[in-house]
């Protein structure tokens, strides 16, 4: 191995031998103490050393680094306490994560470091949207993110390599190439010659590295680190390198051919580079025998303050109460009494552009949203009031924004999704599942992200365009919910959520956007998430829905002349158990409406906690209306019978007479 050291000083050459030793003593010790179960899975990034403290090290220590399962030495190389390291591996309370996640699977804001979780992917996105932000606000900072041979594979690393090409983000994209995904070569992962031949298809620069030579991976970063900082665009480093053990302990390395390994095994990157030093006279052995010693002590101690800390005590009020950021909610009401005639889409568009103006560092982003004005012309003319920096056509790549929006929630902007239609969201459900509604619970990240869903049928849009889609969001701990009705709602919920530091899910019916109107005021105001709004009184029974279900139920109400209380939810998540308890004890009926497909829908679950804390309020069955249990059909006599609306008058009859 040839090692080039230019005109570094002895003391960086030692400072990266440190770095290399660090973590590859604690993986020593933590194979030693798997066999011993005394950990419980280690995930060994022996012989890969060079990378995670090359790159770390080429890095402002204020920079973002992204690192995967086999980067311990990002982690060690930015003087992370040991026994606060040593507690998230074992799961105690003080780690990173409160016992709630293993291994590498956290993030530090205080160190610059975001974590990966399980799906490999994700991580590339978010790297895009850190780096999106520091470019935004003027800073001449470098983000790095790694993935693997095999998790380029996956559509999430052409998504976020694609939008970093497009919008010139300062990101270096360092794919590990150690030959192997789990047991999968990388023969049967990709058919290019190398991760280089994909740059020219970004139109990005891509070189290739020795990923186990340290000056390499130091000097090559250090360059592109500060061409970036100057010029902000977007590279990839192929990094060479070869895992000496399985993908995690317990898969072993039976598949991998024993040359291959003996050959890997004369290019380790410690011992390498530590007789190069020797060589160079840099180091001593004495040196080294003193800083192993050190190291193990330091190794020791951190192991021997986490062993000693007991298991987290479980309380369902703490675990709880970290699902959601903190919010103290403070109603903003309107600073005037005047109000214009407006419609649904009107609304939301007049709620979100006060919201730009209220918040500089709030960003819009979504396909065909800047000039065009997006497909139903929600932002129509915003561009020019607020410029494509913060109304950003997005290509066409529904997860890589997502987890852009989370990027930036990380450097303190809010940012607003549109997905193009509420069915498209299928393409970014990772993210918002894995990524976003889990971020603040298991290492206090808040995710500051409203995803606009513009939803529902009855506009002869057929399977792909017309789906209300809330219950899969609805059944996910982490995530807000909300369904307005009407144009007042509407804006001021939007407001809300925007204000929120939580990822909300904000849902539009199509239908309504320009079938509805009604006085709205013209100043900012906000309307509190979690509440619902009693839209009508009656005595006979009560009809909780939300969304187009409020204007059903009061259409087939008044046909019948019932007298009803039309509950409209507004908040699905989480939702007001208080004021369903209170409808429900006044009128003793209770009927459950909503678009959605029947089957899993949300009245399932509120009809069951009516039965469990509310049953003996109830004068019958609690019922529901819904759709069919079937996809949603494009004629418009087929669409008619599958929505409800034409089921509701007999349910309410057969409700009464009960």
């Amino acid at each position: 191995m040839n090692f080039d050291r230019k005109e570094y000083s002895d003391q960086l050459l030692k400072t990266l031998y440190e770095g290399l030793l660090r973590p590859r003593m604690i993986e020593e010790k933590m194979l030693i103490l798997l066999r011993q179960g005394k950990v419980s899975k280690w995930f060994s990034g022996i012989g890969q050393e060079a990378i995670s403290v090359g790159a770390t090290s080429a890095l402002h220590s204020d920079e973002y680094i992204l690192p995967m399962h086999r980067n311990l030495g990002v982690f060690t190389s930015r003087n992370i306490p040991y026994r606060k390291l040593f507690a998230q591996f074992q799961g105690k309370l003080s780690g990173f994560t409160k016992g709630r996640d293993r291994s590498f699977h956290f993030g530090s804001n205080e160190h610059h470091i975001i974590g990966m979780i399980s799906h490999l992917g994700p991580q590339l996105s978010v790297a895009d949207g850190i780096a999106l932000a520091n470019k935004l606000n003027g800073e001449q900072k470098a983000t790095v993110v790694f993935t693997g041979d095999g998790g380029a594979s996956q559509g999430e690393f052409h998504e976020a390599l694609n939008v970093a090409a497009v919008w010139d983000l300062p990101v270096i994209f360092v794919i590990e190439n150690n030959g192997y995904g789990l047991s999968t070569p990388v023969s049967e992962q990709f058919r290019c010659a190398s991760f280089v031949d994909k740059g020219v298809g970004y139109g990005i620069d891509a070189i290739k590295i020795d990923g186990n030579n340290v000056l390499e991976v130091y000097n090559t970063i250090s360059q592109l680190a500060d061409n970036m900082r100057a010029n902000p665009k977007p590279v990839i480093v192929e990094a060479i390198t070869f895992r000496m053990r399985g993908h995690e302990e317990a898969s072993g390395t039976k598949y991998v051919p024993k040359e291959l390994l003996d050959k890997w095994a004369l290019k380790d990157p410690v011992e390498n580079y530590e007789a190069y030093l020797l060589k160079e006279k840099v180091i001593t052995k004495a040196y080294v025998d003193k800083l192993r010693k050190a190291i193990l002590k330091e190794i020791d101690e951190g192991l021997k303050t986490a062993f000693a800390e007991g298991v987290p005590e479980a309380s369902v009020e703490n675990e709880l109460n970290d699902v959601y950021a903190p919010h103290d909610y403070k109603e903003t009401k309107p600073t005037g009494e005047k109000t214009s005639e407006r419609r649904l889409v009107d609304a939301i568009s007049d709620g979100l552009k006060q919201s730009l103006e209220r918040f500089p560092e709030l960003v819009v982003m979504g396909q065909d949203i800047a000039e065009y004005g997006g497909v139903f012309k929600v932002t129509e003319g915003f561009v020019e009031l607020f410029g494509k920096e913060r109304i950003r056509n997005t290509p066409l790549c529904e997860s890589a924004i997502i987890g852009i929006g989370l990027g930036m929630s990380i450097k303190n902007q809010k940012s607003v999704i549109e997905m193009q239609f509420a069915d498209f969201v299928t393409c970014g459900f990772n993210q918002i599942v894995n990524n976003l509604a889990k971020s603040h619970y298991r290492w206090q990240q808040n995710a500051d992200v409203v995803i606009r869903m513009p939803a529902g049928a009855g506009v002869g849009a057929g399977p792909f365009h017309s789906q209300s889609n809330e219950a899969w969001f609805f059944h996910t701990p982490g995530l807000k919910v909300v369904y307005p009705s009407s144009p007042a709602e509407a804006k001021g919920l939007l407001a809300a959520a925007i204000e929120d530091p939580n990822p909300v899910i904000y849902f539009e019916h199509k239908y309504l956007y320009r079938s509805l109107s009604e006085q709205v005021a013209d100043d900012y105001y906000t309307t509190e998430i979690g509440k619902a709004r009693l839209v009508e009184e009656g005595e006979q029974l009560s009809i909780i829905t939300y969304g187009m279900g409020v204007h059903w139920a009061k259409e087939v109400v008044k046909s019948l002349g019932a007298s009803a209380d039309i509950l409209d939810l507004r908040t699905l998540l989480p939702w007001d158990k208080e004021a369903v308890e209170k409808t429900v004890q006044k009128t003793n009926r209770v009927l459950l409406l909503h678009e959605d497909c029947l089957t899993g829908g949300i009245a399932g679950e509120l009809a069951a906690w009516i039965a469990e804390h509310c049953f003996k309020y109830l004068d019958a069955p609690v019922f529901r209306v819904a759709s069919l249990d079937s996809a949603v059909p494009f004629a418009s006599s087929l669409e008619e019978n599958f929505l409800p609306k034409g089921r509701l008058k007999q349910k309410i009859e057969e409700l009464l007479e009960f």
